[in-house]
């Protein structure tokens, strides 16, 4: 039995490499804010072409390391978003059939 604990032992060590799950080459560069690019001041809810490209197509408010967005202009994206949620300019969520 003493023979077979340092063989286990061993054996954790030679791990193989870990994967990076199939997800393609590391990013290169870093996403710019698009706000931060136009110099937008406010943004405005009712812009919808321009709210769209930030909601997901179920409905759902992207996330900031998805659309590259500064955390100086997601807080109010969000508000813009939810505003044009509630005069029903964007919808809350699709329909599925």
């Amino acid at each position: 039995m003493a023979s077979t604990a340092p063989e286990r032992s061993s054996e954790r060590s030679e791990r193989p490499a870990p994967r990076d799950g199939g997800r393609g080459p590391k990013r290169q560069h870093r996403k710019v804010c698009s706000f931060c690019m136009e110099k937008v001041s406010y943004i405005d809810y009712k812009e919808v072409s321009r709210l769209r490209r930030f909601v997901s197509d179920r409905g759902k408010i992207l996330p900031r390391r998805v659309t590259g967005t500064c955390a100086r202009h997601q807080r109010p994206l969000t508000v813009a978003l939810e505003r044009a949620r509630a005069i029903a300019l964007l919808p809350y969520t699709t329909e599925l059939h």
